[in-house]
């Protein structure tokens, strides 16, 4: 989902900034920062990333969100926000000319959280997935394309990857049944 390396990055929800330390080893990413809700992560992000900011990106002000961003990852993230569409629309405003949000977001319509609704009238939380307690909204392929579309990006890919019993489903109905098959969605966004 990276379409060039990126100069100046941020990563929402960076845990201890693995993945922005791992891209820029790779050459992909010069300057990162993160935001980390969990003060103990984000102090051992510090030792990887240029810029650690710890709290809660919905109630930090603006002036905590660096500028003129290459690149913003919001990976299993947007979900545990209460409102999501004002953040991504916080972060577009935050980005450069041609910068982009890559984002990784659970898929209701997955055959694994309808079949129990539909079955058994259930919908039961777990511990982690796409139903996982800590998730405060629920998205499609639609509802997450509006997400992003709201605040005047420009989709330029979603990947919905499958595995598993999903992958056999995927195959036997030669990917038209892709949307009830992907765990997740992964998607490229760009300010134009």
């Amino acid at each position: 989902m990276l379409a060039r390396p990126a100069e100046r990055a941020l990563e929402l929800g960076c845990g201890e900034g693995a993945t922005l330390a791992r891209l820029r080893e790779r050459g992909l990413v010069g300057w990162a920062a993160g935001i980390e809700i969990e003060p103990q992560a984000a102090e051992r992000a510090r030792s990887h990333l240029d810029q650690v900011v710890t709290g809660n990106i919905e109630s930090l002000g603006d002036e905590a969100i660096p500028a003129d961003l290459d690149l913003i990852l919001c990976l299993d993230v947007l979900e545990h926000l209460v409102d999501p569409w004002r953040v991504v629309r916080r972060l577009a405003m935050r980005l450069s000319a041609g910068g982009a949000i890559v984002a990784c977001i659970p898929n209701l319509r997955h055959v694994g959280t309808l079949l129990p609704l539909i079955l058994k009238g259930r919908f039961d939380y777990a511990e982690s997935g796409t139903l996982d307690r800590g998730h405060l909204r629920f998205f499609t392929r639609s509802s997450m394309t509006d997400l992003f579309q709201q605040a005047g990006l420009i989709i330029t890919e979603i990947k919905a990857p499958v595995a598993g019993k999903s992958a056999l489903l995927d195959t036997l109905t030669l990917g038209l049944a892709r949307d009830f098959c992907a765990y997740r969605y992964l998607l490229r966004a760009e300010k134009r």
